[in-house]
């Protein structure tokens, strides 16, 4: 009985001991708990951020309200195009670039062709499993391949370093938009050449168009161009030309056996014509081939390649990479600091501005397709949810190989976006500039953009977990 005392005394401290680790396990998993939620939270706010931009925009513009005219919509897309994303690439990609980080950035335009390959190859799956129209294989190969590399990560990178809670530290907003810009020329070359020739008409289509006298006309046309077209490339209406909406090169190697060229306006294939004799015209004449590979070049609008944004990078580059130019325009005590404010003020409209014209684009609502329900779909889930799981694993595997910059989570947050964004806009401009499915690129881009607020929320909560590990 004397005992007892002693013993329940034993117990009730052994009670209070289990009581104080169930205590703290149950507090350390709450701050668990609120962590996640708070990298969730700070993951879905920067979308919430540019949806509601985007919602405004929408409303502005909608054919039932229409408070705001499409034609404002379509200056304003001008202006982001011609003036405040050329500011904001000068003033943020000048200011971060040197010649040393212009060597150790090279893996940010090569993800962008690996990043393309992938995607090219997965839209190739999607051909395979889905079987869309045949005339739309191509389309439904590029669709899949190329995503926005330029103004909606620019926004992204924008919100998301407006976010209190981020994972990128200082200079974050700076840095970011650096690395986006210095992708942007490599996906640009990439569309006004890989993509320009594969959004080509086919040709087998196009000649059933033709048999008649006269030829339809375009699915779009000048005035009831949408938005959309003119989003990312305004003015594109200036840039047709008369083999723009051609077959070209289908019709041009496909002459080397048996189809006539007399419908190829303004393009000689026959020689150079510069000998005299059938002779000599033999022996300077280039081969067959290589003479129309070369007029296949001349026909590449490589001259849309220079835009204001892609001059942008590269004054932005060739400066910052000279220590005496970069000094006289960044930096507290430049001689020219105020003209780079002045484009600082200018480029703080680029989010606003890139949002409000796509909820104007959304407000138009999606085109019919003959693209069908499944291919749309395989499209969708193979741009928005399996190739950034592909992204994931490479860029992991380049972190293990060293090929990033060591200790900069907002380098690996971008090559990971390049992944995870919808397919580019600007494909739309490139659709109607080639009278190719048009009102496919309508629909699907309509409808990436809307399922992308969910998958963008999804991996950019896992990204953020990521880039403290990867």
């Amino acid at each position: 009985m004397g005992s007892n005392p002693i013993a329940k005394r034993n117990i009730t401290l052994v009670l209070l001991v289990i009581k104080g680790k169930m205590y703290r396990y149950l507090m350390e998993l709450y701050k668990k708990k609120l962590e996640y939620s708070g990298d969730v939270m700070s993951a879905i706010v920067p979308l919430m951020k540019l949806l509601s931009l985007t919602v405004i925009g929408l409303v502005l513009s909608h054919p039932k309200t229409e408070l705001i005219p499409r034609a404002t919509f379509k200056l304003l897309s001008k202006l982001v195009f011609a003036l405040f994303l050329p500011c904001l690439i000068f003033t943020e990609l000048g200011g971060s670039i040197t010649l040393e980080n212009f060597i150790k950035w090279w893996f940010i335009p090569f993800n962008v062709l690996v990043s393309t390959l992938i995607g090219c190859f997965l839209g190739y799956l999607v051909v395979i499993i889905c079987r869309p129209p045949p005339q739309l294989n191509r389309f439904t190969i590029i669709m899949t391949a190329f995503g926005n590399t330029g103004n909606l990560p620019v926004a992204i990178v924008g919100s998301v370093c407006h976010t209190p809670k981020n994972p990128f530290g200082q200079h974050c907003h700076s840095r970011g938009v650096a690395y986006v810009s210095f992708a942007r020329w490599v996906a640009v070359i990439l569309v006004y050449t890989f993509v320009y020739h594969m959004m080509e008409p086919p040709l087998e289509y196009y000649e059933i168009v033709e048999e008649g006298c006269e030829k339809e006309e375009p699915l779009t046309n000048v005035t009831s161009r949408p938005l959309l077209v003119e989003a990312e490339w305004p003015g594109i209406e200036e840039k047709e030309t008369e083999l723009s909406k051609t077959p070209f090169i289908a019709r041009v190697f496909k002459s080397i056996s048996n189809v006539s060229l007399n419908t190829l306006p303004d393009v000689d294939l026959s020689g150079e014509g510069g000998g005299n004799s059938p002779k000599s015209a033999r022996c300077l004449a280039e081969p067959r081939v290589v003479r129309r590979m070369r007029i296949v070049a001349e026909q590449t609008p490589l001259q849309h390649i220079l835009q204001p944004p892609t001059i942008a990078s590269l004054l932005a580059i060739t400066i910052g990479t000279i220590p005496m130019l970069k000094a006289f325009f960044f930096g507290d005590d430049a001689p020219l600091s105020f003209i780079t404010d002045s484009l600082e003020i200018l480029a703080g409209a680029v989010v606003p501005s890139v949002m409000l014209i796509l909820g104007g684009m959304l407000a138009e609502g999606p085109n019919e397709s003959t693209l069908g329900l499944r291919t749309t779909v395989g499209i969708t889930v193979a741009r928005l949810l399996l190739l950034p799981l592909v992204g994931i694993g490479i860029v992991a595997l380049a972190d293990k190989l060293n090929f990033l910059v060591d200790d900069d989570a907002m380098y690996k947050f971008v090559l990971l976006m390049q992944y995870t964004t919808p397919s580019a806009i600007l494909l739309g401009a490139i659709a109607s500039l080639r009278g190719y499915a048009v009102r496919e690129a309508s629909a699907i881009l309509f409808w990436q953009h809307v399922f992308a607020l969910f998958s963008l929320s999804l991996y950019i909560a896992i990204y953020f977990k990521l880039v403290t590990y990867v």
